[in-house]
């Protein structure tokens, strides 16, 4: 039998410690929990962020929602700030029973991130926190703003003058650079997007419509964001946003759960001891679960489960926590191809600042098929008439996977939560969809239609 030698241990070795890793060489679901996971006062120690970072970006936020509303008028109903709604999904959840055969004890919602304004994503919070920070830290250098001004001063040619002499790079799989690419090409800086090749096609025409120019990859996210870096290098006037390691996009996403907490006031839904909250969370590189995960665990603390979800063929977070190698460790060195549908979560490589960051906050990380994921689209559309591109739907089948997989049943009776389940919260996190052309969307309605067909 073939028993190569991977990050200085054979093959053999991995598979023996563990176990997990056949199904995961094999592309089949699996569904892992943290032995790490541990109280939230306990992780903290470990963490330099605190809630007054994330509170700084809040209010760096709030203080550029005059110039969001100036620029994007349809934020204008909610004062410009890009915020999604947070809706029931009973018919959904009523499909996703009788689809499995399982129970799901609990509230179901989906966190519509799909139908933010703008970029219409989830990376709408921090790809677009972070350029606005950098925004606001030039403007400043160049003495034409101070925290006290109306920023609607900003949507004016003697700014755009000032960004047009910067540029602004970053690396993506797709939606990351849609919404880096039109929100800093709105302020006038020169914006250039290395996408990988899973990058849709249409995420790079709508770009290369706003201006920005695209560069593309035959390989996968990882030589993306490294051919960025390198750009960003060469020259001083050039921010490269990094996936990879940036706090800035890190505490954008964080923002939402204190949105998000509201919303869940709004709606009289309570979360505490007895009413626990699951949070299902698509997962690429890891910044925008990671973020979201850190915020809401500052809130909520012990009564929240953060779960990440990805695609079959792309587990790096799940390979880099389990292995505690984070970033030292790719899902190819194992010869998983890193090749999915769900484009977003396209990254063969995780995060190690996430990772390392949160190795004691994520409850545990589930992986989905690309063929679920086109099944449950079409079920999304079907039941709540809610339009989903594919990798939006990974988080979709968490509470079904919690309850019909073993590993799922004994993280509920380990932290003693078996009799608080009915009264449990589940949010799936909807990543991304409003954007996709009708034309594309109606491909993906159709191929979920077949594949259910087929018995999926």
């Amino acid at each position: 039998m073939n028993n190569p030698v991977i990050k200085g241990k054979m093959l053999s070795q991995w598979l023996e410690e563990y176990p997990l890793l056949k199904n995961m060489i094999q592309t089949e679901e699996v569904f892992w929990t943290n032995p790490k996971y541990a109280p939230l006062e306990e992780a903290m120690k470990r963490i330099s962020l605190t809630e007054k970072d994330v509170l700084d970006a809040a209010k760096r936020l709030e203080r550029f929602a005059p110039y969001i509303t100036k620029v994007y008028p349809e934020t204008a109903k909610n004062h410009g700030i890009i915020e999604s709604p947070l809706v029931p999904i009973r018919n959904m959840k009523r499909e996703l029973e009788q689809l499995y055969r399982q129970e799901i004890l609990g509230e179901m919602l989906l966190k519509c991130d799909s139908h933010l304004a703008i970029s219409g994503s989830i990376k709408a919070r921090g790809g677009i926190y972070e350029v606005l920070k950098h925004a606001e830290a030039l403007a400043m250098q160049h003495g034409l703003l101070s925290e006290e001004d109306d920023y609607s001063i900003i949507d004016s040619e003697r700014f755009k003058q000032v960004y047009s002499q910067y540029a602004i790079a970053v690396g993506s799989t797709g939606n990351l650079g849609l919404s880096i690419g039109i929100m800093s090409a709105q302020l006038g800086f020169q914006v250039f997007v290395h996408m990988s090749a899973d990058a849709k096609q249409w995420k790079k025409d709508l770009l290369r419509e706003k201006g920005v120019t695209v560069i593309e990859y035959s390989s996968d996210y990882s030589r993306a964001v490294e051919e960025g870096r390198k750009q960003a290098e060469k020259d001083p006037k050039m921010y490269f946003i990094d996936d990879e390691n940036s706090k800035h996009l890190f505490l954008g996403y964080a923002v939402a759960a204190y949105r998000l907490k509201k919303q869940l006031d709004d709606m009289k839904i309570v979360i505490d001891e007895e009413h626990p909250l699951f949070v299902y969370l698509p997962c690429g590189v890891g910044g925008g679960p990671g973020g979201v995960t850190f915020g809401l665990k500052l809130l909520f603390g012990d009564h929240v489960h953060c779960f990440f979800v990805e695609p079959t063929h792309s587990p790096c977070m799940l390979l880099g926590l389990m292995t505690g190698l984070h970033d030292r460790v790719a899902v190819q060195d194992f010869g998983i191809d890193n090749r999915t549908e769900a484009d977003g979560l396209a990254v063969g490589r995780p995060s190690g600042f996430v990772g390392k960051t949160l190795e004691q906050l994520i409850s545990g990380v589930y992986t989905v098929s690309d063929k679920q994921l086109y099944a449950l689209l079409t079920k999304m559309k079907e039941t709540e008439n809610i339009l989903l591109e594919p990798s939006a739907l990974a988080g979709v089948i968490g509470p079904t996977n919690l309850f019909r997989f073993e590993s799922g049943q004994q993280f509920v009776l380990k932290n003693g939560l078996q009799d608080k389940m009915k009264q449990a919260t589940h949010i799936a996190w909807a990543t991304g969809g409003s954007m996709v052309p009708k034309e594309v969307m109606i491909e993906y309605v159709q191929k979920g239609k077949e594949i259910l067909k087929n018995n999926f």
